[in-house]
């Protein structure tokens, strides 16, 4: 699922004169609209391949023998890789240019799209979409790069805006067409889908995007790789965890492995010259509670998106056509929770806000705790799932302006990269959570597994309410940029 209100890369400001089709302070023609158009395409792929493959998951199973294990890496390894890459995709694009990074990330991300397709087993499978998160990770900051330096005043706040609504629609959309394509053609239509569009973004973009000469500075690949490591690592015992228990080898070797690798990129970053990610930055409070409440209302969405997929289908015998309708309410939930956050942050402060938000994603989550193997599931399970959702997109709108709204403008763009990088990689490391705690109803369709996994949501929310008066400063935001999208 997809921020609805996602943010640049820190990294990613291009000179407009070389990486902009226009010179600087020239309105935008029809040919910076239409690239604009093309733009939003590439980022809607990006977004959609969220949503889309969860409702898939069980097919996917029953196609190529998917155990939990593997199902769980088939939604983390993407999110991962494009979050955790995704501070080093921007400042590729700095580099090397947007233009060059973009298109590179866009045929990457192409081709892996259709070898996720062609995957005849697991290890392919969760290559691909390894892949295809590299290559989201590199095409998104560039993307945005380019948009921002060929939009200007007002026309770039539009430009903004109409990239914003691609999460929103991403996520509705990816719902409802997963559930078409796996009951149509096949789950691996869902893959497929992408590859004639990325054939012809290839071919129409080069002409839209000016080229520019590469300028010398030094690449933190080290911070890079290192942070998606310890994040990789984490996830990994998270997940054995559901099989071998929180006290297995399994389970505390790759987590205290993930602990020291994530002390290493500390070190790196502080000696390097040119960091990832200034660390200075964790010192400003109203920062970290941003990429907080980012982790958490992510990895409760992304955590409901599974649950509520693997159960409906597994558990209830619904298609996944019949799956994807259900879910598409809790989409569009999401982006109403998130258009009415924006207006009571305006009045009322983030706090507030971000507290009632957290406090509906406790009480609809806790709904969800006593599902059963019977009954109609557009009472017993809809409602809770869209009431869980209508906070959390208020949640999103709080973290943004919390990260972004009590800091100088100097500092926004470093902010927004961190918060970025908690929204993909709060999504992998929910569902490895959750994936866990239901383990027993994923293998076997046992219900009292799955209400378990929602209580740990519903917990988590109701927790996360009350540390927000801790954690999250007072007072109302204010934007020191205008919008801010990744």
């Amino acid at each position: 699922m997809s921020n609805p209100h996602p943010q640049p890369h820190p990294h990613s400001h291009p000179h407009p004169a070389e990486d902009a089709p226009r010179t600087p302070n020239t309105p935008p023609g029809r040919h910076t609209w239409t690239l604009l158009v093309l733009l939003c395409l590439a980022q809607f792929m990006l977004v959609l391949d969220v949503t889309v493959v969860n409702v898939a998951l069980p097919s996917m199973a029953a196609d190529l023998g998917l155990g939990r294990t593997a199902l769980t890496w088939v939604v983390t390894a993407y999110a991962l890789c494009f979050g955790g890459l995704m501070l080093l995709g921007g400042r590729l694009a700095d580099v090397f240019g947007a233009r060059r990074t973009l298109l590179t990330g866009l045929a990457l991300f192409t081709a892996a799209s259709l070898l996720t397709g062609l995957a005849p087993n697991a290890a392919a499978l969760i290559a691909g979409r390894t892949a295809q998160g590299v290559g989201a990770a590199l095409l998104s900051p560039a993307a945005l790069a380019i948009l921002t330096t060929t939009f200007e005043g007002p026309a770039r706040h539009r430009a903004l805006g109409v990239w914003a609504a691609i999460g929103g629609a991403g996520s509705a959309i990816g719902v409802l067409l997963g559930g078409l394509l796996t009951d149509g053609p096949g789950w691996e239509w869902i893959f497929y889908v992408n590859v004639p569009i990325g054939a012809a973004l290839l071919l129409a973009l080069p002409a839209l995007v000016a080229a520019r000469t590469p300028r010398p500075a030094r690449l933190d690949v080290p911070g890079a790789l290192l942070v998606t490591a310890g994040t990789g690592a984490l996830i990994y015992g998270l997940v054995a965890a559901g099989d071998s228990g929180w006290s297995d080898a399994r389970t505390l070797l790759p987590v205290a492995a993930a602990v020291v690798v994530y002390g290493a990129f500390v070190a790196v970053e502080r000696a390097h010259r040119s960091p990832l990610i200034d660390l200075r930055i964790l010192r400003r409070r109203p920062v970290v509670a941003g990429a907080y409440l980012m982790l958490v209302a992510t990895a409760l969405l992304i955590s409901l998106f599974f649950l509520g997929s693997v159960y409906l289908q597994e558990v209830r015998g619904f298609s996944a056509l019949r799956t994807g309708v259900l879910f598409l309410p809790v989409a569009v939930a999401t982006g109403l929770g998130a258009h009415l956050g924006g207006h009571f942050v305006g009045r009322a402060g983030a706090r507030p806000t971000a507290a009632v938000g957290l406090a509906l994603a406790a009480l609809g989550t806790g709904a969800l705790t006593t599902v059963g193997a019977d009954g109609d599931a557009w009472v017993s399970v809809a409602p809770g799932l869209s009431f869980a959702a209508l906070g959390l997109g208020s949640v999103f709108v709080a973290a943004t302006t919390t990260a972004l709204g009590f800091i100088t403008h100097e500092e926004a763009g470093i902010a927004s990269g961190l918060v970025n990088t908690f929204h993909e990689v709060g999504g992998s490391v929910g569902v490895a959570v959750v994936s866990t705690v239901a383990a027993p109803g994923i293998a076997h369709g046992s219900t009292a597994s799955f209400g378990n996994a929602f209580t740990v949501c519903a917990v988590a929310a109701a927790a996360s309410a009350s540390a927000v008066f801790v954690i999250v400063p007072r007072g109302t935001p204010r934007m020191t940029g205008g919008p801010h999208v990744h």
